[in-house]
C-alpha cells in the first residue's frame, strides 16, 4: 500500500520511422544593390506635429500617468491594509497567548 509502483515505459506499437539527417547548405550572400541615384529624399517630417496633434498627445500622456498612478496608489492601499490586519491579528493572538 505504501510501496510506489513504477510504471514501466510503454514499448512502440506500429511503424516507426527512423530520424532524418538534415544535410547542411553552403550559405551565398547576395551582392548588396546599390539605391536608387534619381530619387530625391523626403523634404518633410515623417510625422507633421499640428496644434491639434499635440493637444491629443499631452492629453493622452496625461490619462496613461493619471491611470497608472491611480493602479499604483490602490496597491500601496492594499499593502497598507494587509500590513495593518496582520499586526492587528498579532496583537490579539499575542494577548490571547499571554492569559494563558
Amino acid at each position: 500500500m505504501f510501496r510506489p509502483n513504477i510504471p514501466t515505459m510503454p514499448q512502440p506499437t506500429g511503424l516507426v520511422t527512423p530520424p532524418t539527417v538534415v544535410e547542411p547548405t553552403a550559405i551565398t550572400p547576395a551582392a548588396p544593390t546599390p539605391p536608387a541615384a534619381g530619387t530625391p529624399a523626403s523634404a518633410h517630417p515623417a510625422v507633421q506635429l499640428t496644434p491639434s496633434t499635440t493637444l491629443a498627445l499631452v492629453g493622452g500622456g496625461t490619462a496613461v500617468v493619471l491611470v497608472v498612478g491611480a493602479v499604483l496608489v490602490s496597491m500601496l492601499l492594499a499593502v497598507a491594509i494587509t500590513a495593518t490586519s496582520v499586526a492587528v491579528c498579532a496583537v490579539v493572538m499575542r494577548s490571547l497567548l499571554t492569559r494563558r
